[in-house]
Parts: structure tokens; sequence; C-alpha cells
């Protein structure tokens, strides 16, 4: 599936069974909050805090796909064309960092 694809998708799905996309400040809200469920994940398993019960069936895949769902909600509310923007964002670090990170002693 292709981001515009996916932005696609989610529109039909939200217009077929979501009634209307929550606004944007719900969505953001909505955002920061998958956020915290994937840091969540990632300080137990990568970290040093340990699993809890309410933790169970939790999977990192799933939590990563939530915050795309609303990410994907975010732009296509704000009428934001996500294959667009990745493709400029990624020319910008291009033209940015292209020997940033390659002179970058700490990385050597």
């Amino acid at each position: 599936m292709t981001i515009d694809e996916a932005q696609t998708t989610v529109d039909k799905w939200i217009k077929q069974y979501g009634v209307r996309y929550f606004n944007e400040l719900t969505n953001m809200v909505l955002l920061t909050e998958e956020v915290g469920e994937v840091a969540r994940i990632m300080a137990r398993t990568y970290g040093e805090q340990s699993f809890k019960d309410t933790d169970n069936g939790k999977q990192l895949a799933d939590e990563l796909a939530d915050v795309l769902w609303v990410l994907i909600c975010i732009a296509n509310q704000t009428g934001i064309n996500l294959t667009q923007a990745f493709e400029n964002n990624i020319a910008k670090k291009t033209k940015r960092d292209n020997k940033r990170h390659l002179e970058n002693i700490k990385l050597k």
C-alpha cells in the first residue's frame, strides 16, 4: 500500500464507519496518546522497565499502526498529501545533512 492509498483508505473508513473525523485538536491529543503507548512498549522491551499485567497483548506493530492511523487522519483533515510532504522532507534532510552524519565522529 502506498502512502496515497493509505490516505484514501483511512478517508473511506472514516466516512463509512467513523461518522466523521474527530476535530484536529482531538486527533492531536490522540496522536500523543498513541505515541505514549509506543513509548511504553519500547521502555519495557528495550529499556529497563518491567512489563505489567496491563501490558499483556500490547504489540509494538499494532501501536505503531495506531500512530500512523491518527497521523493520516490529521493529514487528511488538514489537506496534506503525505507522499509529497515526505518527499519534500527527504529532500530537505538530504540538502541539510548530506555530510553532517558522515562527519560526525560519534557515529564512527
